[in-house]
């Protein structure tokens, strides 16, 4: 399926490609660190280095093995990048002779436990992208002002999907039996990578049953969409631009127990960032949508065994989010902070309203 975009405007036309110099995160830890432990906490800058490498570097600088070292989550490989990692604190004088030209040590801390995937809040961006004329500019503010407003779609970006696109092909060939991957994380990345396929397509599909609920009336709609009058009306009385539907699987936000829209004071939660309602990672033991919402989701749930399911949020809202407007070197440069395991390059192709494949980023933001 076909993306779908929730802003109303146009495409917009601009140059983005990253770089060092043009796309920086700064990851935000979980919790503070306590400054005593056996493990040695390195706040840790890198430039054109995927997460991987960086791991590698030190493993081998401290003779240990790179599964040893700590980390929260990965970060871009064509960016400049600020992440914490953690060692044990015994390795810490092997650290003074240290030197990488990709790699600057900021800040060193002691702790009690090792940093482990998932241990971060979210990640702070600056990106700047090029070739933007004044209106153009104008049409980004009045998009960021919505995002700011209402938030927008979490889909996975590109960068889960390989080179050519294709990974989730190879993780669905790997569930039907019809290849083999003898390398476990290249296993898990492409099934992990099909499930990512799945959702995209569902959340595309209920931003286009969103806005085709804002364009007709409940009658029309009632011929070309499988939902009863009743319940279209409903969406259609709902101002935010994404429209609940009741059975839909709802989690507080930014993290919270899981449960169903059933009550219209939901729709008010909602629209105040209280909630957010979720998609389904396909999957064993997942939790699953009921009623009117499952009749949508249960064309894009097939993975019946192999791996198990979860819930992704299927709407976030970035904080922070702050955008200028650099018009003698026709620039703009945004500034915002995005959950864990959301995309920075997903909101730039919420506001160009097309997809900015990068043929040279391979991690996740």
């Amino acid at each position: 399926m076909e993306r779908q975009y929730y802003l109303p405007h146009s495409p917009i036309d601009f140059h983005f490609r990253q770089s060092a110099r043009d796309f920086v995160v700064d990851e935000i830890p979980l919790y503070p660190f306590s400054g005593e432990g056996e493990h040695l906490v390195l706040h840790i800058r890198k430039k054109n280095l995927s997460t991987w490498q960086m791991l590698d570097i030190f493993s081998n600088h401290l003779g240990i093995k790179a599964r040893d070292i700590g980390y929260a989550g990965l970060k871009d490989k064509n960016a400049q990048t600020k992440q914490y990692i953690s060692i044990l604190k015994k390795f810490e004088p092997m650290l003074e002779n240290f030197s990488h030209e990709g790699i600057k040590i900021l800040e060193r801390q002691y702790h009690d436990n090792k940093i482990r995937i998932g241990h971060l809040k979210g990640n702070r961006f600056f990106i700047r992208i090029k070739k933007v004329n004044p209106t153009s500019a104008m049409k980004i503010q009045e998009a960021l002002k919505a995002i700011k407003k209402n938030g927008m779609p979490n889909y996975f970006g590109f960068q889960r999907f390989g080179n050519d696109g294709e990974n989730y092909l190879k993780g669905k060939a790997i569930l039907e039996g019809t290849l083999k991957e003898k390398n476990k994380k290249l296993h898990q990345f492409y099934i992990n990578s099909y499930q990512s396929y799945l959702f995209n397509a569902w959340l595309s599909r209920r931003i286009q049953l969103s806005k085709l609920t804002e364009s007709f009336s409940a009658e029309e709609l009632s011929s070309v969409i499988n939902l009863p009058k009743e319940e279209l009306a409903l969406m259609k009385g709902q101002k935010h631009p994404l429209k609940l539907i009741h059975g839909d699987v709802m989690m507080h936000y930014p993290y919270g127990k899981i449960f169903h829209y059933e009550s219209e004071e939901e729709i008010e939660r909602f629209a105040k960032h209280d909630i957010s309602f979720t998609g389904l990672l396909s999957g064993k033991r997942a939790t699953r949508a009921e009623g009117f919402a499952r009749s949508i989701e249960e064309e894009f749930d097939t993975i019946e065994k192999g791996i198990d399911g979860a819930r992704r949020y299927g709407w976030i809202y970035p904080e922070e989010v702050e955008g200028e407007y650099k018009e003698n070197e026709a620039w703009f440069e945004f500034h915002f902070t995005l959950p864990k395991g959301c995309y920075a390059t997903v909101l730039l192709e919420e506001i160009a309203k097309r997809e900015l494949q990068n043929d040279e980023s391979q991690e996740e933001e």
